[in-house]
């Protein structure tokens, strides 16, 4: 029996895949892949390779969860080399605990291949480091939606208490709520926030303010984003690189064009 790779892409940029990421890649017969990988990784796929969406937008799943376990695992049954392409890493938000069990549950080998989670990448693409030792020392990577079930006011006073900078995965719509929870149970209205959308990509672009104002500025951020909250976001003035960087691109190109 052949395995199956669960691969995390990285965050959207292409250089950022790993090596062993793009191996599998290479090699697999299947390749099952979310809606935030980016396409160009599908380029490196064998010719004849079967390729298979598995995008989850808010509200709106392509395949259910169970069904991609069972594709994961019916393709690897018939002898076929299958990668399962996530967007990040495949356990970070990304499901792949879920998968890795049923693969289990069936008897098939796998391998995880770990990839750069947003919640590191994001936020050093907008110039603010998750930790530094002057002023955070500890970081949480956390869901923006709950388990049903979980008492929020325990669960967010919790994460207040206990960590200096806190990354917030599937946040934005839910932002207003997720500001008030931390003022609440006991971030100052003042605590510097960011949210970067699109991160490592073309199309990133980033907004900062304070638990108080940041509403009003981030109005018009959609999914994909990723919420930093904590001292680190005042390091963006002074270490924002990226932006200069698109912006020395820019500049070279309209100077060629010219």
């Amino acid at each position: 029996m052949k395995k199956v790779y669960l691969v995390g892409a990285g965050p959207g940029d292409l250089d950022l895949i790993t090596v062993k990421g793009l191996k599998a890649i290479q090699k697999a017969d299947v390749i099952l892949y979310d809606r935030l990988i980016n396409q160009e990784l599908l380029d490196e796929a064998k010719e004849h390779a079967q390729l298979i969406y598995c995008g989850k937008k808010p509200d709106n799943h392509s395949l259910k969860q169970e069904e991609i376990n069972e594709l994961l695992c019916r393709f690897a049954l018939q002898g076929k080399v299958v990668t399962r392409l996530k967007g990040g890493d495949p356990f970070v938000f990304g499901r792949g605990g879920e998968e890795a069990e049923a693969l289990v549950d069936h008897n098939i080998p796998f391998e995880i291949v770990p990839g750069i989670t947003a919640g590191i990448a994001a936020p050093a693409y907008a110039g603010i480091p998750v930790t530094h030792r002057d002023y955070s020392s500890s970081v949480a990577f956390i869901s923006g939606v709950s388990k049903v079930g979980v008492d929020q006011d325990e669960y967010w006073e919790h994460v207040v208490k206990s960590m200096d900078t806190l990354c917030i995965y599937m946040g934005v719509s839910k932002l207003p709520e997720i500001c008030g929870r931390l003022m609440r149970h006991g971030l100052k209205p003042t605590t510097p926030i960011a949210l970067i959308e699109w991160g490592t990509t073309e199309r990133q672009r980033t907004v900062t303010g304070t638990l108080e104002d940041i509403i009003r500025n981030a109005k018009d951020f959609e999914n994909p984003s990723m919420i930093v909250v904590g001292e680190v976001v005042r390091l963006r003035d002074k270490l924002q690189w990226y932006e200069q960087l698109q912006d020395e691109q820019q500049f070279q190109l309209a100077a060629h064009v010219g």
